[in-house]
């Protein structure tokens, strides 16, 4: 990797920046309860690459619920709130790594599938919003990470060229999908993350780390 190319970061949010991905497992589960319906064993990974407006729709139609999409939506954003807004800390390393970035002069802004609100929130409590220079979300966009949108969008924001540019992800098909729109791609490890999937982003991904300020050392 060429690491002294490296002019700008886009960054992942949940399970990369924000330990955050239990919420996540947490709250499909709880929503089928919610109406006394089991959950599959492997709900989050059914949902997980799929945008809010795409798992809201999965889950009215796959589960026959008895509102619309869009009460889905609203209920999941709920639930998740008080988590973004009032609780939920940065990972190990995270505040090393953005430091880090910051000193070398190194651009960095956020991609993610979070819902805006709560992306903003959790951004403001933990300082980091003035620091970023773009926040970008799957909602906005209307597309997932299944695409490379909003790595070209971030790309746009940070006005350099892909080859200049770190995408930070721990999930495997967005590393997937950053590595063949030909970006450098950093997979980083979290706890959520199956041993099998780690094990492929490992194998796909330009550098992989299980703390994120490990990145520092190779850039």
């Amino acid at each position: 990797m060429e690491h002294n190319t490296i002019k700008g970061a886009i960054l992942d949010l949940d399970g990369t920046l924000l330990d955050s991905m239990n919420v996540w497992h947490n709250i499909d589960i709880e929503l089928l309860e919610m109406y006394n319906i089991s959950p599959p064993e492997n709900i989050s990974e059914i949902v997980k690459k799929m945008t809010i407006d795409d798992f809201s729709h999965y889950f009215v139609r796959e589960f026959l619920l008895p509102v619309t999409p869009d009460e889905i939506r609203e209920q999941i954003e709920q639930m998740a709130a008080e988590q973004y807004v009032s609780v939920l800390p940065l990972k190990d390393g995270a505040e090393q790594f953005l430091e880090g970035l910051d000193k070398l002069g190194i651009s960095y802004g956020i991609a993610t599938a979070t819902y805006p609100k709560l992306a903003r929130a959790a951004l403001d409590r933990l300082g980091l919003t003035s620091r970023i220079q773009f926040l970008i979300t799957e909602e906005e966009l209307g597309v997932g990470k299944t695409e490379p949108l909003i790595y070209y969008e971030g790309a746009k924001q940070l006005g350099l060229g892909k080859r200049q540019i770190l995408v930070a992800e721990d999930a495997l098909h967005s590393v997937l999908t950053a590595k063949k729109a030909g970006f450098f791609t950093a997979g980083v490890y979290d706890p959520a993350t199956p041993s099998e999937e780690w094990q492929q982003i490992c194998a796909n991904a330009t550098i992989s780390v299980k703390k994120i300020s490990d990145i520092l050392k190779l850039i």
